[in-house]
């Protein structure tokens, strides 16, 4: 799981363009990064490429914490 939280933080901080220490597992993407439709959007697209899984939207709806990426890639992961 740190691991995976790693990746996904060096995501968001591509996407977002924000400063490593603005993450923690309970960083909101709405509320505490200010994240719009679009950054959340190339924010899954990017978790899917960089650990090469398939994230539906319905699954994605449900992303609204940096925890609740990591737990949904690890999921996926499993799967794999």
């Amino acid at each position: 799981m740190a691991e995976t939280f790693d990746t996904v933080k060096e995501v968001i901080i591509d996407v977002l363009k924000i400063d490593e220490n603005e993450i923690n597992m309970d960083t909101r993407f709405i509320e505490d990064l200010k994240a719009d439709s679009m950054d959340q959007f190339f924010l899954i697209d990017g978790f899917c490429e960089k650990f090469n899984v398939n994230i539906t939207d319905e699954d994605a709806r449900d992303i609204r914490t940096v925890s609740d990426a990591v737990a949904k890639v690890d999921a996926y992961l499993s799967k794999n």
